[in-house]
């Protein structure tokens, strides 16, 4: 089993350190930069009242992408729950 290594990512104007197998690192900062470079193109494009109109609006247009092509459940179980704690997460946060 590969031991864990810890690093920070930036998702829109915010930090967090995360875990993550070092086989992983390379695909994990090439999606955090698409997933930045969407945010940066949706605030570019449409009106929002903050950062999480942008991340909630990348997460709505990556889900959609990943379901177009693969026709194979979206998510599991586990990447279910994940997401839905760091939405809960991201709204104590903004919401404080």
């Amino acid at each position: 089993m590969e031991e864990l290594i810890p690093i920070n990512v930036l998702i829109g104007d915010r930090t967090y350190r995360i875990r993550i197998a070092p086989s992983d690192e390379e695909v994990v900062r090439k999606t955090l930069k698409l997933i930045n470079d969407k945010i940066l193109e949706f605030k570019t494009n449409f009106a929002g009242k903050d950062m999480q109109d942008y991340v909630a609006m990348v997460v709505l247009w990556y889900a959609t992408q990943q379901k177009a092509a693969d026709s194979q459940p979206l998510i599991d179980n586990q990447t279910g729950e994940q997401l839905t704690g760091i939405e809960k997460l991201l709204d104590r946060i903004l919401l404080d």
